[in-house]
């Protein structure tokens, strides 16, 4: 008895056509959005209520226009703090996150087992029940509240369970051969850190550092609780004042989530092998 269902047969042909109405209607979910919300980006807000669905009369850019000369809001002030934020996430992340996991998946330590439990674990903590004491936290601490370094550091320490998890999990499947023989020629613990464990676990670490990022660039709530200064606030939050400020122009609306969206949709085009490769190694190997 064969255990798989071939193809060429009608219950075969069944589940193929109804595996690609499945992905077909997955990818209409995704992808109408998107181009709703870029058709509508170059209409006036009458002609939006008129018909959304509709392709635009005349492609205009009256909206980029209104957003970008409104008074309150300095759309390459807040690319800028958005990318100062997320980049430092990332650097912090990936130097932490590659360190820990060196400790936990290259050396025998007898409490890796129950750190890595309490690693899992606070995967489950959602992060609402740490702004109350990472606020009152960060407003003890003397240049730090209101400014980018508050939406930083809760945004670093939130990304570091997984990235330990997911880059653990990748160094434990590394050839402890490589280790020892490295021992052998004399080098210390940091040298094979730097010389091996990390140029073979790049690809992990590019995955880790990309996913980060684009949670960093799209994370609203941390940069709104904890970054009251209006000059350092980032994208994200520039984007729902923009809503309030335009509640009723809808292609003003439009505009301000086509440039802010544009960013990680163009570096997760460009990177989307990566992240799948690096995802998949981590899975299979750790």
């Amino acid at each position: 008895m064969k255990s798989k269902i071939s193809q060429h047969t009608p219950i075969g042909w069944v589940i193929v056509i109804f595996k690609w109405m499945l992905l077909f209607g997955w990818a209409a979910m995704t992808f109408l959005p998107l181009y709703w919300v870029v058709i509508n980006c170059f209409k006036p807000s009458d002609e939006i209520l008129r018909n959304s669905l509709e392709w635009p009369a005349s492609l205009s850019l009256a909206n980029f226009v209104s957003i970008m000369n409104y008074p309150d809001v300095n759309i390459p002030k807040a690319f800028l703090n958005s990318f100062i934020i997320s980049g430092a996430v990332v650097v912090l992340v990936v130097i932490i996150s590659s360190m820990a996991a060196f400790a936990l998946g290259r050396m025998e330590m007898k409490a890796g087992k129950y750190i890595m439990a309490i690693l899992t674990a606070c995967l489950l903590v959602p992060g609402f029940a740490t702004v109350i004491p990472n606020f009152v936290t960060l407003s003890n601490i003397p240049f730090v509240h209101g400014n980018r370094i508050a939406a930083i550091l809760p945004q670093t320490a939130g990304n570091l369970c997984f990235s330990i998890i997911m880059v653990q999990g990748f160094m434990r499947s590394l050839p402890m051969e490589l280790d020892e023989a490295a021992v052998i020629d004399g080098a210390s613990v940091p040298q094979i850190f730097r010389y091996i464990s990390l140029p073979l676990c790049r690809s992990v670490l590019a995955t880790v550092a990309i996913m980060v990022f684009i949670w960093s660039y799209n994370d609203l709530f941390t940069s709104l609780v904890y970054v009251s200064e209006r000059s350092k606030q980032p994208i994200c939050v520039i984007l729902s004042m923009v809503s309030n400020m335009f509640g009723t122009d809808y292609g003003a609306m439009m505009a301000a989530i086509v440039v802010t969206i544009l960013p990680p949709l163009i570096l997760y085009i460009f990177a989307q092998e990566q992240v799948v490769s690096g995802l998949t190694a981590g899975a299979v190997k750790g």
